[in-house]
């Protein structure tokens, strides 16, 4: 097996500690461990924790709270792992053997695709299409048709959307189901980003359209804790059980601290504090976002996302999307993601899930290199103060 580079991954893991402003994260900014572990009892009980090898996929009291997430699932249906890109991993590994056809979402997050590739798959893109007024990125159901077939072995989605924040709702959802259902293809649905709606209406999930359905998702995007590295699989239980064979031969367990802080984090009161602090977050940047862009007037094209702090951009420029994001990156200080990244040159992946002033330093970074570019002269945007870190004291569910 030789895996190709994970281009995105390889960026991001190299400079986004080296700049000033990093706008290529999809999360929102990450909650602290205070938040999660806020008073004496707490504090004494995660010292108390012993540093052992846990049950290694995951204790059973991460996997309740984590399967009550998915009508109907018990434990058994339940892996946890070492972030949602680990579940992807094991996954794409067990299923995808030489000569399989992978059908793959795009644009979409990377890793399943160099990951079928390196365990001999064929992968078919399935491209989302921008359509409706005001235009929205959607699922092409008669394109999904023509490419899958008996030898389809894996259908990929990524719902919310990386990098569109686009939503697919349930009649779409259902349809993938029954093409799937007609040619024994299994479905991987990664919903990382689930949770992370700006208008609080939750994503529909794959989960229990289809009996060949897997769910990937984790703590990192829509919970602000990325940090914590625990992610999961939902899927049959002979199916996860074989994961779990899977699992033994890459990290073995998840780490016994970041599952006694997911278990928290889990809790259902907490857990709809902690969503409801990513809505705020998104609902106090993205105005900020979108009047930035607006101000561009033709430079910029763009479909609001649904979920998710990313903003899919169009650019309308004859410059390459990695030669415009090294040179904001050399001399500006400032991260964001090619389109190349995706496969689509011509656009960029911009962030709004940090702090208020954070991105529009950020912004203003960009703003300056566009200017001397020649493409604009816009002025700096200005605007809201900082989202506050903490936990509101109650929030919706």
């Amino acid at each position: 097996m030789k895996l190709e580079p994970f281009a995105m991954e390889r960026m991001q893991s190299t400079y986004e500690n080296q700049v000033a402003f990093n706008l290529s994260e999809s999360g929102v900014h990450a909650l602290r461990l205070g938040d999660l572990v806020e008073d004496a009892a707490a504090r004494e009980q995660l010292l108390a924790e012993p540093l052992r090898y846990i049950q290694s996929n995951g204790t059973i009291a991460l996997r309740t709270s984590i399967a009550r997430i998915y009508p109907g699932a018990t434990t058994d249906h339940i892996q946890v792992t070492n972030g949602g890109s680990e579940a992807n991993y094991i996954t794409t590994w067990r299923l995808v053997e030489p000569g399989d056809d992978v059908v793959l979402m795009v644009p979409n997050y990377m890793q399943t695709r160099g990951l079928a590739r390196a365990f001999g798959g064929t992968v078919k893109e399935w491209p989302l299409v921008l359509a409706g007024s005001p235009a929205r990125w959607q699922v092409d159901l008669g394109a999904l048709e023509q490419i899958v077939s008996a030898r389809t072995k894996l259908i990929i989605i990524c719902n919310p959307n990386n990098p569109t924040g686009a939503r697919i709702e349930a009649s779409d959802l259902d349809a993938v189901a029954a093409i799937a259902s007609r040619h024994g293809s299994w479905v991987l649905s990664d919903e990382i980003y689930r949770g992370a709606e700006r208008d609080g209406r939750e994503t529909p999930s794959m989960w229990g359209r289809y009996d060949r359905t897997i769910v990937t998702s984790g703590l990192s995007k829509a919970y602000g804790l990325p940090g914590l590295r625990i992610g999961w699989i939902a899927g049959p239980p002979a199916l996860v059980a074989s994961l779990w064979s899977y699992h033994d031969y890459t990290t073995i367990s998840p780490g016994a601290l970041s599952d006694a802080l997911a278990r928290r984090a889990l809790e259902p009161a907490r857990r709809a504090q902690i969503l409801a602090r990513t809505r705020t977050i998104l609902n106090a940047n993205y105005p900020i976002m979108a009047g930035w862009l607006d101000s561009h007037g033709a430079l910029f094209s763009y479909a609001p996302p649904d979920a998710g702090a990313i903003v899919y951009v169009r650019y309308h420029h004859p410059i390459n999307s990695t030669d415009l994001v090294n040179r904001l990156r050399e001399q500006k200080s400032v991260l964001i993601v090619p389109g190349d990244h995706f496969g689509m040159d011509g656009y960029l992946r911009i962030g709004f899930g940090d702090e208020t002033d954070y991105m529009r330093q950020g912004l203003n970074r960009l703003q300056e290199l566009l200017v001397e570019l020649g493409v604009s002269s816009t002025k700096p945007v200005s605007g809201a103060e900082p989202v506050s870190d903490t936990l509101p004291a109650s929030a919706p569910t």
